[in-house]
């Protein structure tokens, strides 16, 4: 009650200054007359009149914190009385301010008598090293301010050519001019009534919020549509892939048995594997019965479409990340984590990915090339639940691409703290499936599918799946795809062995599950276990033949195929693959040449910003922007050769 009527003398002032403004006589007077009948005090003096003598003042303060070398008092007075708006929207501010900080750091080098104060000197490009690092990198793009931000590391910028021209005796007096003018203009009292100016400034504000809010709606509508077209027409290209691979399979047999392939089957094969484009006129313009005209069509067919440019983001400041990461609070490293992994999922595929990988490749963010005991990978040990969260959706961000692959195998340690997280992790579901989403990706790569195979990693995922109905589909989808690729070897085979029983009846089990994204892998898992003689045995004997039979008669024409080539598999006498894991261990590595950078990711986001709290690519830009422009390391040369089918990066 009392702060009202403190301030209940200026609030009438404001109504009666709108009342004589719209020339409502009047009302005036009735006005005035009601206040005195009951008591109210009325601000005797124009709003108008206040704001003009206070003005004056304001500006007065100002030019004198200018002549006088206090940047605190300036820069209280700048903050307090210049509209955020103005300062952090209107170009010509932030240049004068630019100019306004260049000033205060070189005050004692120009104003000072004799020999300059070196402490406060040092205090001064302190705190302007700070702006440039802050606000001031906003600029730092510009030419005509690039020369300045070298001025912090300048042991005598006063001798210094670049410089030469701030210590002219004209550059202080014009920089003082340029002020006063912008300080007439922006503090300028106007006639228009406050309350109407109040009311204006409040419903702009919330008419552009809403704008903001709609385009991101919208943007956010329209990048969905288009995810779905691309999953949509991959399902389909997909499903296309598989029926003309068996078809292939199935004219090679014949071929072994002597029977032709015509060149009209052979272009009815073809013409279904070329792009829309050019399927209409491959039909009846192309000669299939010339040697290799298939294949030369075929690749020519899935040559690259050019890219628009896009353009590339800005630098930032990796060792203060990496500090922050390491010594920040909580909140400010799960903000973090989350910043860095939104810039690389929302990045464009191409360039711009490439070199934000690059960058924090080039620059260690997460550490890989180092044996510190505190790095960021040590942030899956966080006693905070989204901590750990947070670094297992950017560990699992990194594994999505080849590169990113590449890099985190150069840590020896990562791949046994990712295995612990994942049989430890019983509070997080979030945590966990990223975790093993980062395993299965893991997998691609030889010599970390042999780790995880001796860490008994296959153990663990069967008896996950032996309830597959309380899983999520991320969990269920990546535990089966990298049951598959730790199946595929044969120290795997070897290990599902041991337990022969228990595994077969949790891939037959599977076999039937809703979630028929899992078949494939379910499949491969199975064929590739029953070349072990004992495994067939006990499939034989649990009567895994009429199982699969079953599922036939329900099944798609794909599904049905995949199934005929695992009871041929299970009815097969042959000796299994004589492979010995030194001469296994020494193939190349399973990795896909592909990045699958999947939605899931960025899910259920369990941290949003609290109000004035930055959040994502605005906090980086804001608080770790680089001065200069970061180069990454050249990009390496191919070394994942492509894979041979199995389960992709993505899952």
């Amino acid at each position: 009650m009392g702060d009202i009527l403190a301030s209940e003398a200026e609030l009438l002032g404001l109504v009666k200054e709108y009342l004589d403004f719209a020339q409502f006589e009047d009302t005036v007077k009735t006005f005035i007359k009601e206040c005195r009948s009951k008591g109210k005090p009325l601000c005797k003096t124009p709003a108008s009149a206040l704001r003009d003598s206070k003005t004056l003042i304001i500006q007065k303060d100002l030019l004198t914190a200018f002549d006088n070398g206090d940047q605190k008092v300036f820069f209280g007075l700048w903050e307090e009385h210049i509209p955020s708006s103005v300062r952090e929207g209107d170009t010509l501010a932030q240049k004068l301010e630019f100019y306004l900080h260049i000033h205060f750091a070189i005050f004692p080098l120009k104003c000072t008598s004799g020999k300059p104060d070196k402490v406060e000197f040092e205090d001064r490009i302190s705190y302007f090293k700070a702006y440039l690092e802050t606000k001031g990198a906003a600029l730092s793009q510009t030419t005509e301010f690039l020369p300045f931000y070298a001025l912090p590391f300048v042991p005598n910028p006063t001798v210094h050519p670049s410089f030469k021209e701030l210590f002219q005796d004209s550059w202080a007096p014009e920089l003082k001019m340029k002020l006063e003018t912008f300080l007439s203009s922006t503090l300028k009292a106007s006639n228009t009534p406050r309350l109407f100016t109040l009311y204006k400034e409040s419903g702009q504000s919330n008419k552009e919020m809403l704008q903001q809010l709609h385009q991101q709606l919208v943007e956010a509508e329209r990048r969905t549509m288009t995810y779905l077209k691309r999953y949509n027409k991959i399902q389909a290209d997909y499903h296309n892939l598989i029926g003309v691979t068996a078809e292939l399979v199935d004219s090679l047999e014949a071929t072994v048995n002597g029977k032709m392939i015509t060149p009209e089957y052979l272009q009815s094969v073809c013409v279904r594997l070329f792009s829309n484009q050019m399927r209409q006129s491959l039909a009846h313009s192309i000669d299939f019965t010339r040697p290799g005209t298939a294949s030369t069509m075929l690749r020519a067919s899935l040559a690259p479409v050019k890219l628009k440019e896009v353009p590339l983001l800005p630098s930032l400041d990796y060792e203060k990340l990496k500090k922050d990461l390491t010594f920040g609070h909580d909140r400010l490293k799960a903000f973090l984590l989350q910043a860095l992994r939104w810039r690389l999922t929302t990045s464009h595929p191409g360039e711009q990915r490439e070199t934000v990988l690059q960058a924090y490749i080039s620059n260690d963010l997460l550490e890989c090339q180092s044996n510190s005991q505190r790095g960021v990978l040590q942030l899956l040990h966080s006693k905070s639940d989204v901590v750990r969260q947070y670094t297992a959706r950017l560990i699992n961000a990194f594994a999505s691409l080849a590169e990113g692959r590449l890099y985190l195998s150069q840590n020896t340690k990562l791949l046994r703290m990712l295995e612990e997280r994942l049989k430890a992790e019983d509070k997080d579901l979030l945590t966990r499936e990223n975790v093993l989403g980062a395993l299965q990706k893991f997998s691609l790569r030889r010599a970390l599918q042999s780790t995880m195979i001796q860490d008994g990693l296959i153990f663990w995922l069967i008896e996950v799946l032996r309830d597959p109905d309380c899983l999520s589909d991320y969990t269920l989808e990546y535990s089966v795809a990298l049951l598959m690729n730790l199946c595929l070897r044969s120290a795997g085979k070897n290990m599902c062995a041991k337990v022969a029983g228990l595994v077969l009846k949790v891939l037959s089990d599977l076999l039937g599950h809703e979630n028929r994204e899992i078949q494939p892998y379910v499949n491969g898992a199975l064929y590739s276990i029953l070349s072990i003689p004992s495994i067939r045995e006990e499939a034989r004997a649990m009567g895994m033949e009429e199982i699969l039979r079953c599922f036939i008669k329900e099944g798609n024409a794909e599904m049905i195929r995949q199934i005929e080539f695992i009871i041929k598999q299970l009815n097969s006498e042959d000796p299994p693959d004589m492979i010995l894991e030194s001469d296994d261990e020494e193939e190349e590595d399973d990795e896909e040449d592909h990045d699958t950078m999947e939605s899931d990711l960025d899910k259920d986001e369990v941290i949003q910003p609290q109000l004035g709290e930055l959040s994502g690519e605005k906090l980086l830009t804001s608080e770790y922007l680089g001065i200069m422009t970061n180069s990454g390391k050249a990009k390496r040369g191919a070394q994942c050769p492509a894979g041979d089918g199995r389960a992709p990066a993505g899952g």
